[in-house]
């Protein structure tokens, strides 16, 4: 059993395959046998160093893709199929007690939703830190444990008498920026972080953010998943963006092409129903996608989308449609080319003119 444990990660300015995710899919059982497929053969690779973003509206898949990817699985959630590999290692197929010790918190760390409500109020920061380190098997003394809590708060920007404080004592600001310390005190090799920066005031969102990037640039964390409905937020945190709607990827591009060019139907509906300040993007009229996302339990057949789309065609629902790989490392799951869906937005712009 490991009994140091450093703030040295050694050198993670390569951008290795840190984890890869393979054709992954996954379903809830409810209480009366039903089957919620919420994880539909997703695929996705994040490199050191790197950061990924994955929007789209609630109830598409996100949070239960970020509990998927960590291989971790607990009723009602079940593994269905695919592949998770972290650093040539498939952890899709360890025994669960295996991936919570082994693999969690050390390999890959989540915060969840609400994460402002994960500490304990009865105890103190330093003393829930205690609890983690004890239940990954680093036995440390008391003042160890201190020291290293105190040094990495302190790098993160966060004062050391935080340790000492119970979680009623620190703004909701303060409390997630402290669950987020708190998750990479074993320097995970990837760190999900769900909904982040709900929740908070404006101020705090910036601090969360520019905390969340600091961790990358100071290597405490190997890569990161930020996980949103705002997909503009994501231009300013990652490198690239996918998009997800009713449980599978309908689209993937570098940040600056999700946010400002964006080519499947649902993501370019996304980004016209946000009010966003980046310039370029001030004078665009807002448009509400129309219809609600279709019942998981039974997945249509054909494009998820088409429901609601308003370029839809009788094949959309007939045909098994795939992510369409075009250059530039981008992806979308439509059955129109390229130059089609171009076509289909100049011709609406020049109509809304």
């Amino acid at each position: 059993m490991p009994k140091d444990l450093t703030l040295d990660v050694g050198d993670r300015t390569k951008d290795n395959l840190m984890l890869e995710v393979r054709e992954l899919t996954t379903k809830y059982i409810t209480r009366y046998n039903e089957n919620v497929y919420a994880v539909d053969k997703v695929s996705l690779k994040v490199e050191e160093t790197k950061s990924l973003g994955i929007a789209g509206e609630s109830g598409c898949g996100k949070s239960t893709l970020a509990l998927s990817m960590m291989g971790y699985y607990f009723p009602p959630l079940h593994y269905t199929g695919g592949e998770i590999i972290l650093e040539g290692r498939n952890i899709s197929g360890m025994d669960p007690d295996d991936v919570r010790k082994s693999i969690l918190g050390r390999e890959i760390a989540y915060i969840p939703q609400s994460a402002m409500n994960a500490l304990n109020p009865t105890r103190k920061i330093i003393n829930f830190i205690e609890d983690v380190l004890q239940a990954h098997e680093f036995y440390l003394s008391k003042n160890e444990i201190y020291e290293r809590a105190r040094t990495l708060f302190e790098t993160l920007g966060l004062p050391g008498e935080v340790l000492q404080k119970y979680p009623v004592e620190l703004s909701g600001g303060m409390k997630q920026r402290t669950v987020i310390a708190i998750s990479v005190i074993l320097l995970p090799k990837v760190l999900i972080a769900d909904e982040p920066s709900s929740a908070l005031d404006v101020t705090s969102q910036k601090m969360v953010i520019k905390m969340l990037k600091q961790l990358l640039e100071t290597g405490l964390i190997g890569s990161l998943i930020f996980i949103t409905h705002e997909l503009p937020l994501l231009y300013n945190v990652t490198d690239d963006i996918m998009v997800m709607y009713a449980g599978q990827i309908v689209e993937r591009a570098n940040a600056k092409q999700a946010v400002f060019d964006p080519l499947h139907p649902y993501a370019k509906g996304l980004m016209g129903s946000i009010i966003v300040p980046e310039s370029g993007l001030r004078d665009v009229k807002l448009a509400a996608i129309p219809g609600v996302p279709p019942n998981l339990k039974n997945p249509p057949s054909g494009c998820r989308f088409a429901e609601r789309c308003k370029f839809v065609r009788p094949e959309c629902k007939a045909i098994d449609v795939k992510l369409h790989e075009i250059p530039g490392n981008r992806a979308y799951r439509c059955i129109f080319s390229e130059e089609q869906l171009r076509d289909f937005y100049a011709k609406e712009a020049k109509q809304n003119d």
